[in-house]
């Protein structure tokens, strides 16, 4: 048997049943501060003032040892120093015990919505999920949030796992089916209460609603579920004021985790774990979801393979993980107690650990594009080049490169773990998303930001000195004459103060018009003193540099 599965095994995807399905979504969104109102640092604190579902979680790492469990000290040892203080805080020493030693992360859980209902296709039965959690997470000084939904099932078939993850994350339809549907949307997905209360509903065949929205708003509409779990958070566009406005950043496709238990994981077919794998949709048995040239280096390219040998020659739990930047995906054994505790297996890892790498993979893409956002937004700003719109424009572009600075410095992490599969993962992880290239860019972009306001300013400056230096020149002659002259001419030793203070003021009045105005001409005297100071022009050339000064409308 080759890595690639055996086809003698193979089984079709509908005989293969998944004992355990878990499904965690992960939707990084931007967020927008009113004008003079929210900042980065304030909006759980909004969120707190609100009456709404969500409640803050208090931190787990309490100093209650009965309450800290081994699954909370295996997930914190994953990780390296920098990561362990940027995910949990530092908490406090003997040396400084009312340090604030907070993480910089906010995470807040709604408890209300307990089942998630979902038809895939019109007139199949509707499968009931298990709603594990959703979660809010901030972060100090970044404008996002990040939606986190974990969803679970037992004894689905591997065809209805496949269509599951190809289904469930859309945050709205791309096209709509000749029945009215929403294209590769689920049917419908109902959001219910543990009473069995319906919460809210998806809807995805409104075709209108999400037209008129996007011709209004020139932004996609959230389907109906979607936006309800966001609440009191309010699309950016077509909200009337909410309290905490967001945006999308990226597609309609919500990027996703999945853990899948079966009794026989050799028995899945290669189409299949290529399915899995890219969260495309179920298809005939042998039949690859795309091209065979875009799939020859699949597993290369997409499978982590520490776990897995299709010949079974090791001795570790036979887990294989897939990861393609928008969907990791763990498959293993129902019958192994490794893979499937809850507390210290895989499937705990799979909850905490490696939810936290994809956490933290899509918070740095996220964060990223939204530097990106601020740059563009700082350039479509400026009109005409208006002093207020460029002093708005200096002023967002250093505020943005003030901002990546911190990011760069709190939350850039090259490594996460010194754990061989979870630093591999998530190297894997950053390939997929583009992550290092998208740093690069971004980076490149601030920085001839700056040097253009860098010099900008050298350039206004070298100006300014160079106007001074023609009025100063300008001055020097009357300060000569008058140097030379002495300042006798007029005996004004025994006049008056008032007489004194008269003629103070006629000569100050010229003295100072006359300065103004060479100032004022100063750029042109500039260009005078220049074409002087030229041996290589004529006497005729200069005296036409001369009269050049007192031109209009140059």
């Amino acid at each position: 048997m080759n890595d690639h599965g055996d086809p003698n095994r193979a089984a079709p995807p509908s005989e293969i049943i998944v004992r355990q399905f878990r499904q965690v979504l992960v939707w990084p969104l931007q967020l927008t501060p009113k004008e003079g109102s929210i900042t980065a640092t304030a909006y759980w604190e909004r969120l707190l003032e609100l009456d709404s579902a969500w409640q803050e979680v208090a931190d787990e790492f309490t100093e209650d040892l009965s309450d800290f469990q081994e699954r909370h000290y295996a997930e914190f040892v994953a990780f390296m120093p920098d990561v362990q203080h940027f995910l949990y805080g530092e908490g406090r020493t003997p040396h400084s015990p009312n340090t604030n030693g907070d993480s910089p992360i906010r995470v807040f859980r709604r408890r209300d919505v307990a089942k998630a209902h979902v038809a895939l296709h019109a007139g199949e039965p509707v499968i009931a999920l298990d709603v594990a959690r959703v979660e809010l997470y901030f972060f100090y000084d970044i404008d996002m949030a990040v939606l986190a939904v974990e969803v679970a099932c037992n004894d689905l078939s591997l065809e209805q796992v496949e269509d599951m993850l190809f289904r469930f994350g859309r945050a709205y339809p791309t096209s709509w089916e000749s029945s009215g549907g929403g294209a590769h949307c689920c049917a419908g997905v109902s959001l219910l209460a543990q009473d069995g209360t319906v919460l809210a509903k998806s809807d995805y065949e409104q075709k209108e609603r999400y037209l008129g929205f996007v011709c209004e708003h020139r932004a996609p509409r959230l389907a109906d579920h979607w936006d309800f779990l966001l609440k009191p958070l309010m699309p950016h566009h077509g909200s009337e004021g909410g309290p905490i406005l967001y945006r999308q950043l990226e597609h309609h496709r919500i990027p996703l985790l999945a853990y899948l238990a079966v009794d026989d994981p050799y028995r899945i077919a290669r189409e299949d774990w290529m399915r899995l794998g890219l969260a495309a949709r179920p298809g005939r048995p042998g039949i690859p979801p795309f091209a065979a040239g875009f799939l020859e280096d699949f597993e290369a390219r997409h499978c982590y393979d520490r776990f897995w040998d299709g010949e079974r020659r090791h001795d570790q739990t036979a887990t294989r993980i897939i990861c393609s930047g928008h969907a990791f995906i763990m498959v293993g054994e129902a019958d192994n107690a490794v893979f499937t505790n809850a507390e210290t297996g895989i499937l705990a890892q799979f909850r905490h650990q490696y939810f936290l790498l994809g956490l933290i993979a899509h918070f740095h893409k996220a964060a990223l594009l939204i530097v990106r956002d601020r740059l563009a937004s700082a350039i479509s700003q400026l009109r005409d080049y208006s002093g207020e719109t460029v002093k708005r424009f200096k002023r967002e572009i250093r505020l943005s490169h003030e901002n990546f600075l911190r990011f760069t410095h709190r939350y850039w992490f090259q490594e996460v773990s010194n754990q061989p599969p979870a630093q591999d993962l998530f190297k894997l992880w950053v390939v997929h998303l583009g992550t290092d290239r998208l740093f690069v860019e971004v980076r490149e972009e601030v920085l001839d930001m700056i040097d253009y306001l860098d010099s900008d300013g050298l350039r206004r400056q070298a100006t300014s000195v160079v106007r001074l230096t023609v009025v100063t020149f300008f001055g020097l002659i009357g300060t000569v004459a008058t140097g030379f002259l002495g300042m006798n001419l007029i005996d004004l030793t025994q006049v008056s103060v008032l007489e004194k203070l008269f003629y103070l003021i006629a000569v100050l009045a010229p003295v100072a018009v006359l300065t103004f105005y060479t100032a004022a001409k100063s750029q042109r005297l500039a260009e005078f003193l220049e074409a002087m100071s030229d041996e290589r022009r004529s006497i005729r050339q200069k005296w036409a540099a001369f009269a050049r000064v007192w031109k209009r409308g140059r």
